[in-house]
């Protein structure tokens, strides 16, 4: 697929910016070095909410300029398929539409099926036209590699509270390896979340049910997440 000429900027750590490199010439394992293009501050007033988020995936912290960044950062440290998230990983150059045009994608993700650049932005923005353009030279530029674009906007509300929840349980060294064997031992498909806690007498309850959310965020155990993760909710085993 064709798309426009597109060279891009990289920030390296330790090293000044390694600036109009061809777009095409830019190896994925070079960018899963990169580091933020911008450089964010916080103060009184500002209209963004930025931080950054401890990735299980990356083993250390991820950035983010928005409430909605935030969650396409857990979509992404949830999904199983993803083996790398850099944010801002890239400016991007080209002239389109008899014009010079520049963008930072928000997230570059490694996955199964190969890299993905992902835009986020709330639905609303969506149809604004300076944005449109921006997001269809984007996306052929990338989709010219064949890699996939995505532009990502508000998620369903009770998925997003779910991962969100069970991001407070990532930390692999928090959970006794042998509570985390018994469990994967012991017969929970299709027990009740609630009552699936019960089942290790030799273990304290909220262990064993901090353990369930645990292996709910590996995916070695699985629940409907389109509703509230109540305790009448079954699991799992995965296959």
């Amino acid at each position: 697929m064709d798309g426009p000429a597109v060279d891009v900027s990289v920030r390296f750590p330790d090293c000044e910016p390694v600036e109009n490199l061809p777009w095409t010439t830019v190896s994925v394992d070079r960018l899963m070095s990169a580091t933020p293009w911008r450089t964010f501050r916080w103060h009184r007033g500002q209209k963004h909410y930025s931080g950054s988020y401890w990735s299980a995936t990356m083993r250390r912290p991820v950035i983010y300029e928005s409430r909605l960044e935030l969650a396409r950062l857990l979509f992404a440290d949830f999904d199983p398929h993803v083996h790398g998230i850099v944010a801002q990983p890239f400016l991007m150059k080209t002239v389109a539409g008899a014009k010079a045009r520049s963008h930072i994608p928000d997230y570059l993700l490694i996955t199964d099926q190969g890299p993905v650049v992902v835009d986020v932005k709330p639905h609303r923005l969506l149809t604004g036209p300076e944005v449109a353009f921006t997001f269809e030279w984007t996306r052929r530029a990338v989709e010219s590699r064949g890699w996939r674009y995505e532009v990502w906007s508000e998620p369903p509300e009770a998925e997003l509270e779910n991962i969100r929840f069970l991001a407070g349980f990532r930390r692999s060294w928090l959970f006794a390896p042998n509570l985390l064997d018994d469990l994967r031992l012991a017969d929970l498909d299709g027990l009740p979340l609630g009552t699936a806690a019960g089942q290790l007498p030799r273990w304290p309850e909220p262990r064993v049910r901090a353990a369930l959310h645990h292996l709910l965020w590996t995916h070695e155990l699985r629940v409907d997440l389109g509703e509230p993760l109540a305790t009448s909710r079954l699991l799992r085993r995965t296959a």
